[in-house]
């Protein structure tokens, strides 16, 4: 028989596979079900790298397992084709997005299919194709039929290069995270998704998901809930609300601060202090917010006014600083050094007075009041290459929705894709386009479009019927898989899974879904890191091809393992070439045992056989998948040891197929079995016991059995010897020594 030759061995059951479409999922099937999927890529022109491997083979793993144990396994696919990279792009060579997204879904493709994924690809989605964002717009509309989508004026980060709104996360240090331009703020008429309506029940309910801890406690400080008391201060002019969560510590309140942004500030200034607040308003409003927060160095400005403290009715000084946030209550808060560390940091660089709260008022002041740190869901983009908002405004300016009927509101084609001078996008040069006749009047479209995120809210459902032309999602189908029972991801922590658990919760009320929440166990995996530990990334020329891994020699399998092998999936790990070569070594030698060695019918060590199908089994449910090829190949080298039966190999096969698919199918093919997932025998699982000599000051006084895995665990050891009735005769108290040799299997306790 030949040498192990992965590249055709892949070769031939990629291509079989595809022609017998082998990994198409069944709907009507009376299997119990199994909805995996991993959160869908940017195809990039780059194509992909081994983070992406290592994210979507977790997912293959899974897909594979619970296939081979009999489940229905609907393990799809889908590319998140939307946003700046692929307009940013159009701009530099004038490739239109389309066009260029088209190339990199069929390179992501192509590069999916060397790998051997287990993907049913008759529900392959892209949510820049018309019969996707369609639905995209039909979402948008339900929300806004419930007020859940509307428009208001607010301050937003904004790209003067990109002529785009940023979020807070895409700014650093003042600069947009894609051009690095130094950005603004802009006060703009932007769309809104009020995902506020829903926060107490997005953070009741994380307690209950099973999903990772450090995620459940990002989303929840994303929620930020907090519950107190707005209490108003008057001036000479206006009134001053605050929130506070300690009302009862307003007589310790002895300045107010608000935030540079507050409407309020213009009013609150005097001639001597208007110039010094303008200026520090302007430099406050170039900072993200999580700099303004993580700034040490407090900052702040007079504004010249002062307003009186309820409770003690004396006046005190209004600031302003920065690490106030306008998005946080009501924008303003009263300070009390004596009880809040920033507010004592402020007052001591400041000289403003601390005073010791001694009083706790008689009764409460100010109005209950719960606020959250979560803000709406900004959703307006000013870009080209995005789901076009389906809505347009008549004479007078006034929004009117997009009859559904009119659905989609296609991309039309562009000449130039950069956003016209007064910062609308390149949609605003479509003139034709921009017209649209709605009950009977010419309107104007919005040339806004949404958010990436909106299409990723919703795309899990779409996988239940992709190509479904009168529903979004259909009804029977969604009822029978979802909700999603794995999903994994190394990005996104928050946003995206707060947003489509919102929009979850939305359509639950619609009556549209079954269930509220859309993720039954969430995996989130770490990176992996170049070789030298440091990110990788192309100005490094650091980045590791997995085609490359591949075309080399080692094939698909050889990286598949390797990455599911490299350590624990939610821990970074560095990429190691020796170890690469070191699971090649390792396939290999699972080959030879089945192509070149002489097996017998019947396994031989029950007991290893068992305990190896226990323990692989258990690592994968548990996502120990690095311990489960740890344990494999401890079988192996038994296996070379001690002989292996056609039995034991067949075992071998099928354990391995989860990550090595190709070799575990050429294995089993030549062993003429079926890949079932085998089971093991409690019976077969009692572990081999030694005998351990005890002594007692030299002499014999006992004999105790332990496993053989026990053999290096002394202590155990210690405890069954001590509680022996004859030695206990010899050993009246706690010993003065106890000597353990474990090659003689000999205990001698000193007394």
């Amino acid at each position: 028989m030949n040498r192990y030759n992965p590249l055709a061995i892949e070769a031939k059951w990629q291509k079989i596979w595809e022609d017998s479409e082998a990994f198409k999922a069944d709907d009507s099937s009376d299997k119990p079900k199994k909805f995996l999927a991993e959160m869908f890529p940017y195809p990039s022109g780059a194509g992909l790298h081994v983070g992406h491997v290592r994210n979507f083979t977790i997912v293959d793993v899974l897909a594979r397992y619970y296939a081979q144990k009999g489940y229905n396994v609907l393990r799809p696919f889908g590319y998140d084709t939307f946003g700046l990279p692929a307009e940013n792009y159009a701009i530099k060579t004038g490739v239109s997005p389309q066009s260029a997204t088209t190339t990199n879904v069929a390179n992501f493709r192509n590069q999916l299919k060397k790998l051997g994924y287990a993907i049913d690809w008759s529900r392959e989605i892209n949510t820049s194709s018309p019969e996707y964002y369609k639905w995209t717009q039909w979402c948008f509309l339900q929300l806004y039929k419930k007020g859940l989508a509307y428009q208001k004026e607010s301050y937003q980060w904004w790209c003067p290069v990109d002529q785009t709104v940023l979020a807070n996360e895409q700014v650093e240090n003042g600069h947009c995270w894609r051009c690095g331009s130094e950005v603004e703020k802009k006060k703009l008429k932007q769309w809104f998704f009020k995902i506020t309506d829903y926060a107490d029940e997005l953070l009741d309910d994380i307690n209950g998901l099973d999903w990772p801890d450090k995620i459940k406690i990002m989303q929840k400080n994303w929620i930020g809930k907090s519950t107190g008391a707005e209490i108003d201060f008057e001036t000479d002019t206006s009134k001053i609300t605050v929130f506070t969560t300690r009302p009862d510590t307003i007589y310790g309140a002895t300045f107010l601060v608000l935030a540079p942004e507050h409407p309020l500030v213009s009013k609150l200034v005097t001639d001597d202090t208007k110039l010094a607040v303008e200026e520090y308003r302007k430099a406050a409003l170039k900072k993200s917010e999580i700099e303004r927060q993580e700034n040490k160095e407090k900052t702040g400005v007079f504004t010249g006014s002062y307003a009186t403290n309820p409770a003690t009715k004396e006046k005190i000084p209004i600031w302003v600083a920065d690490y106030v946030l306008i998005g946080y209550g009501t924008g303003a808060i009263m300070a009390v050094p004596a009880g809040d560390e920033r507010d004592r940091e402020f007052a001591e660089k400041f000289d403003l007075p601390i005073v010791e709260i001694t009083k706790v008022p008689e009764k409460p002041f100010g109005t209950p009041k719960t606020t959250y740190r979560m803000r709406d869901w900004l959703i307006s983009r000013q870009r080209y290459w995005g789901c076009p908002i389906p809505i347009a405004y008549d004479k007078d300016g006034n929004p009117h929705p997009i009859p559904e009927d009119q659905l989609p509101v296609m991309i039309p084609e562009v000449a130039d894709f950069r956003p016209d001078n007064s910062g609308h996008s390149a949609l605003a040069k479509a003139t034709d386009w921009l017209k649209v006749t709605i009950d009977g009047e010419e309107m104007t479209r919005e040339t806004d479009t949404l958010d990436g995120y909106a299409c990723s809210s919703w795309y899990l459902w779409r996988y239940a019927s992709p190509h479904d032309a009168a529903n979004a999602w259909n009804p029977d189908k969604i009822g029978y898989w979802s909700p999603l029972d794995v999903y994994v991801g190394g990005d996104h922590a928050v946003a995206h899974l707060l947003y489509i658990r919102f929009w979850c919760k939305f359509f639950a009320d619609m009556g549209k879904l079954p269930f509220r929440e859309p993720i039954v166990k969430l995996l989130y995996n770490g990176y992996i890191n170049a070789p030298d530990g440091k990110k990788m990334s192309k100005s490094k020329g650091n980045v590791i091809d997995p085609l490359d891994v591949i075309n080399d020699g080692y094939g698909a399998d050889t990286l598949r393992t390797y990455e599911m092998f490299i350590g624990p999936y939610d821990q970074d790990a560095a990429w190691n070439p020796r170890s690469v070569g070191g699971v090649y070594r390792f396939l290999n030698r699972c080959w030879t045992l089945v192509f070149e060695k002489k097996y017998d019918e019947k396994s031989k060590n029950l007991n290893l056989l068992n305990k190896t199908i226990k323990k692989v089994t258990e690592d994968i449910e548990r996502a120990a998948f690095n311990t489960a090829i740890s344990t494999l190949m401890e079988y192996v080298n038994e296996l070379y040891k001690v002989g292996a039966s056609k039995e034991d190999l067949v075992t071998l096969a099928k354990l391995l197929n989860p990550f090595a698919p190709h070799l575990a199918s050429e294995m089993l093919e030549q062993l003429e079995a079926d890949n079932a997932w085998p089971t093991y025998d409690e019976k077969y699982l009692v572990a081999d016991m030694v005998e351990i000599v005890v002594q007692v000051n030299g002499k014999l006084r006992a004999k105790v059995e332990v496993p053989v895995e026990d053999l290096e665990e002394q202590e155990k050891i210690e405890k069954l010897a001590l509680a022996d009735t004859n030695v206990q005769k010899f050993v009246p108290g706690k010993p003065k020594k106890i000597i353990y040799v474990q090659k003689a299997r000999l205990l001698n306790i000193v007394a």
